[in-house]
C-alpha cells in the first residue's frame, strides 16, 4: 500500500492552471508580474507543507522502536523533500519568471519530481515497516566487546584469508561487468574493534566504476560483523562522490551481519544500517542449495535474500559455497546474474 496515494491527486492539483489554490488560475492576469509569481510560489509552498503534513498524519507514530525510527526516517526524507521543493522554485522564479511559457513548464517539472518524491518516501516507509516486522521491532543497538573478536575472518562462507580473491562477471545492459573482490591483508580498527580490509573494484567494459574497501570482525561466537566502507564512487574515470559509505559508531551508523554464526532459515538480520543512506537487511531462504555456475556445481550451497527499504523493488538472490564464499548473485528485476568465474584461496 502507498502511504501516500490520496496526495498524489492533490500533487496534479499543484500543476498547471490549479497549482495557486484548487480553482482554476487565469494565467493572462499574471504574466510577467513578479509580485503575483512570488504569492504563487509561497502559495505553493504552503500547499507542499499540507502535503507533508498529511504524509506525516499517515505514517503515524507509536509502535515499537522500530516503528518509531521508521517513522523519524521518513520525517527527515519529507523535511528534505520539502527544502528541495523550495530551492527548485526559487530557481524557476530566478531563471524563467520573464517567459510564462518557460516558467509554468518549470513548475510542471519540480512539482512531478516532488510527487514522486512523496511517492517514493511513502514506499521506503511501507518497507521500513514490514522489515520491522522480521526483525521483531527492538532496539537494534549492537553491544560488541572487543575482547570478543578473533583475529581474522574464516567463517566457512566468508573464509576471507589475506591474499584470497574472487574475481566476478556479468553482462549487463550497460556492458560487461567485472568485480574483483581481494583481502588486501591490511587491518583497521573501526568502534575499537580490528577489522580486516577487503577490497572490492568495479569496472564496466574495462573503465573503473566504483573502488570499495569493506572492513570485516568475526565474533568468537562466528558471526562475521559488517563494521563500515568507504565507496568510491566514478564516471569516466573520475571521482565523483562517496554515496553508500559508512562507519559504524560514527553518525548514528550501526554495525551490521554479514555472516551469521551458523545460518538458520527463516531468519532475517541487518546487513548495515545508516538511516537513508545504508539500510541493507538479508533473509536466509535455503542451507542445502545445489548450484551450478561455470566453475562447476557446487552443493550445501547458503542462499539468501537481499534487500533494502530505500529501493524497495531492488531484490537480490545470493549464493555461499562452502570453504570458497559467494559464487553467484541473481538480480531478478533487471535479470542480471552475477557470477564467479576465478578464486584463489588465501593463507
Amino acid at each position: 500500500m502507498k502511504l501516500n496515494s490520496k496526495l498524489m491527486i492533490t500533487a496534479a492539483l499543484l500543476m498547471g492552471t490549479a497549482i495557486a489554490t484548487g480553482n482554476p488560475v487565469d494565467r493572462s492576469s499574471r504574466r510577467g508580474a513578479h509580485d503575483d509569481d512570488a504569492r504563487l510560489a509561497r502559495i505553493a509552498l504552503e500547499r507542499a507543507d499540507g502535503m507533508v503534513r498529511a504524509t506525516l498524519a499517515q505514517v503515524g507514530a507509536g509502535g515499537n522502536a522500530c516503528l518509531r525510527t521508521a517513522h523519524l526516517a521518513a520525517n527527515a526524507s519529507l523535511k528534505n523533500l520539502r527544502a528541495d521543493l523550495a530551492l527548485a522554485l526559487a530557481s524557476c522564479i530566478n531563471e524563467e519568471t520573464a517567459t510564462p511559457a518557460k516558467f509554468d513548464e518549470c513548475l510542471e517539472e519540480i512539482f512531478d519530481e516532488f510527487a514522486e518524491g512523496l511517492d517514493e518516501i511513502g514506499e521506503q516507509n511501507d518497507a521500513r515497516i514490514e522489515l520491522c516486522s522480521l526483525l521483531g521491532g527492538g532496539v537494534y543497538d549492537p553491544d560488541l566487546d572487543q575482547d570478543a573478536f578473533v583475529e581474522g575472518v574464516n567463517h566457512e562462507y566468508a573464509p576471507f584469508l589475506d591474499g584470497a580473491e574472487w574475481v566476478y562477471e556479468s553482462m549487463t545492459e550497460e556492458g560487461l561487468e567485472e568485480v574483483t573482490v581481494t583481502v588486501t591483508g591490511d587491518t583497521k580498527e573501526i568502534d575499537d574493534i580490528e577489522c580486516i580490509v577487503v577490497q572490492d573494484v568495479v569496472r564496466l567494459d574495462g573503465v573503473l566504476v566504483e573502488d570499495t574497501f569493506d572492513w570485516f570482525a568475526q565474533h568468537e561466537d562466528g558471526t562475521v560483523w559488517y563494521m563500515g566502507e568507504i565507496a568510491k564512487n566514478y564516471e569516466d574515470g573520475e571521482l565523483v562522490d562517496l554515496e553508500g559509505s559508512w562507519i559504524a559508531g560514527e553518525d548514528g551508523a550501526q554495525p551490521g551481519t554479514l555472516m551469521l554464526a551458523v545460518p538458520t532459515t527463516g531468519t532475517t538480520y541487518r546487513l548495515e544500517l545508516l538511516l537513508t543512506e545504508a539500510e541493507d537487511a538479508a533473509t536466509v531462504l535455503s542451507v542445502d542449495e545445489t548450484v551450478t555456475i561455470g566453475l562447476g556445481t557446487f552443493t550445501n550451497c547458503l542462499m539468501t535474500m537481499d534487500f533494502s527499504p530505500l529501493e524497495p523493488d531492488a531484490i537480490e538472490f545470493k549464493y555461499y559455497a562452502p570453504g570458497i564464499g559467494l559464487i553467484l548473485e541473481e538480480k531478478p528485476e533487471e535479470g542480471e546474474r552475477l557470477e564467479l568465474v576465478s578464486f584463489t584461496s588465501g593463507s
